[in-house]
């Protein structure tokens, strides 16, 4: 029997809004300079849709922008992001390190499932040294549909995982646990919206809530 927490990232681990709005900003900014963008930066309309991939992003923030330019938006907004980790301006939420050890010490695996890019990915577990407790993680740029319920299908395939959760904070991954056959647990963090923990089987408002879940024996 093998048993894992699949967590999402962005909102769930990573306190992502502490370097998205100066990121995007830098991003439109660019846009400005390039007599591309007037107005103000879609900041809030961002945070509607966070949790998409960041193609979809792009298509709904740049509606009327041609595909090269989305790409050198996406390009260089992922540079912005990565320099803000490695600068220590983001955060990841409270315990997170305590539910890994706790998770670890239960003999579950760990692994990250998110729809950010592969880089962007790597510079959050470099900065935090997620590695001593994450197995794995993955990024929807490895999946050719940009479906999360077949990301997270491609770790159970892999590890041949047989009982466990996916931890999310939106719609898509409590989606992703279910068509798994594990549990969704509902992270009620920043960007968490009422009518979508409604889909998840478990809602919680710390990580550290995890040390007191009771997880089916085998997936459903």
């Amino acid at each position: 029997m093998t048993k894992a927490f699949i967590f999402d990232m962005d909102g769930t681990l990573f306190q992502t809004d502490r370097i998205l709005e100066i990121s995007l900003e830098d991003a439109f900014n660019r846009l400005r300079l390039r007599n591309e963008w007037e107005g103000e930066t879609p900041i809030a309309k961002y945070r509607e849709i966070m949790g998409v991939p960041m193609p979809k992003v792009w298509e709904s923030l740049l509606p009327d922008h041609s595909l090269e330019a989305r790409e050198h938006t996406d390009a260089y907004f992922l540079e912005r992001l990565i320099e803000n980790i490695s600068s220590g301006n983001g955060a990841l939420y409270p315990n997170v390190q305590e539910a890994f050890s706790y998770l670890k010490e239960n003999d579950y695996a760990i692994y990250i499932a998110s729809n950010g890019l592969v880089e962007y990915l790597k510079a959050i577990v470099r900065y935090y040294n997620l590695d001593a407790w994450v197995t794995e993680t993955f990024s929807i740029q490895q999946i050719e549909s940009l479906n999360k319920s077949d990301l997270v299908r491609s770790i159970v395939e892999k590890y041949g995982i047989t009982q466990g959760a996916v931890a999310g904070d939106r719609l898509s991954d409590f989606i992703a646990a279910k068509d798994n056959g594990l549990i969704a647990i509902g992270c009620n963090f920043d960007f968490a919206r009422d009518d979508e923990l409604a889909q998840a089987d478990i809602v919680i408002d710390d990580l550290i809530e995890l040390k007191e879940l009771s997880i089916p024996t085998e997936r459903h």
